[in-house]
């Protein structure tokens, strides 16, 4: 359903002043409860030069025509490779983060400040493209989601998901989901996006609601749980696990214009619609959160049975020295930078 009209602002009655946030950002709440900030409308973005800025560029893809491709990312190594493959944009997996940094599975073991550190990371490696992040439930009550928004705008992060899975979730692709109530949901969403307007200066960061009820309690209520928090200020929808092709057709047209994020997972509960087709199917965002860390599963296994079995890592290293891995990590840009500021350290490498 591409050419679907993400730009134009929903029709609220009057305005009235919103719930707490900074002066200059430019929101408010109709007397029916509806967020609108004219500051951070669409319309906005559509013109001008891509922004230096990650949150206000991926506010510019989003505003703009085409779909929005990020892969999952896990470490530096990860981003780094996505990089150099030419994606302009990232997605930060909780999974995939929990596994690099704690070897851990994805069911509420990795903390706020390990999602932080990872994206201080990630986000540095080139501070113009856009990382989205996974940010669970927000990992606490309304003071402590709050505090996740700040943090992960000040890591460069320029968008994150907030989900409405218990304390105690797991991945979204697993079964036995529990999901808190509607309101505690909205309450979180609010919250975040209470914390976005009150960065000052006024900040793009990009608030995403994600819901998980679609397998505990129907495809019916997850709509509704999406429509609601779009009208408490989320700036995209997201549906975990959507099962089918016309399940994710409808849940854009019910949706539209706010624009939807499909996550795909080779062998999950979303089919492996490709980019493409998922573009063809009106989504906006695609994101494929296990496919640098599955990627790095096969590849490492095979170079450790290698290993073993031979005695000799000549095979796996497929003719990579020590150089050419160092350049993909970014080598070439350490000496260039040494050799303009008049060192000399690298000038034999």
């Amino acid at each position: 359903m591409p050419g679907l009209d993400y730009f134009s602002k929903a029709e609220t009655t009057t305005q009235a002043p919103a719930a707490p946030s900074s002066e200059s950002s430019g929101s408010t709440t109709s007397a029916s409860g509806v967020y609108y900030n004219a500051r951070l409308d669409p319309k906005n973005y559509l013109e001008g030069p891509l922004s230096v800025h990650p949150a206000t560029r991926l506010r510019q893809m989003l505003a703009r025509p085409g779909i929005v491709i990020a892969p999952g990312i896990c470490d530096g190594i990860s981003a780094r490779c996505a990089l150099e493959a030419g994606f302009n944009c990232m997605y930060q997996s909780g999974a995939a983060t929990t596994a690099s940094r704690l070897g851990q599975p994805d069911v509420a073991i990795a903390t706020m400040n390990d999602f932080v550190g990872a994206a201080q990371m990630v986000c540095s490696l080139d501070p113009t493209v856009p990382v989205i992040a996974d940010a669970d439930t927000g990992f606490g009550g309304p003071a402590n989601v709050a505090r996740t928004v700040t943090q992960y705008a000040r890591a460069g992060v320029a968008g994150l998901h907030i989900e409405d899975q218990v304390q105690t979730k797991r991945c979204g692709h697993l079964m036995g989901k529990q999901v808190v109530s509607r309101e505690e949901f909205l309450t979180r969403i609010r919250a975040a996006v209470i914390a976005r307007d009150s960065i000052p200066g006024g900040s793009d960061f990009v608030i995403i609601g994600r819901t998980d009820s679609a397998q505990v309690l129907g495809m019916e209520e997850a709509i509704t749980r999406l429509k609601l928090a779009a009208d408490a200020g989320a700036d995209v929808c997201f549906i975990e696990g959507v099962k089918t092709e016309e399940l994710l057709r409808s849940t854009v047209a019910a949706l539209a214009p706010k624009p939807v994020l499909v996550n795909v997972i080779s062998g999950g509960l979303t089919p492996s619609f490709t980019s493409s087709e998922a573009e063809a199917m009106g989504a906006k965002i695609i994101i494929f959160s296990l496919v640098s860390c599955v990627a790095m599963v096969h590849a490492v296994r095979a170079a450790m049975h290698s290993l073993k079995k031979t005695g000799t890592d000549f095979s796996s290293a497929k003719g990579m020295d020590p150089k050419s891995f160092f350049e993909v990590m970014g080598l070439n840009e350490v000496i260039e930078l040494d050799a303009k500021a008049g060192g000399s350290a690298f000038q034999v490498v």
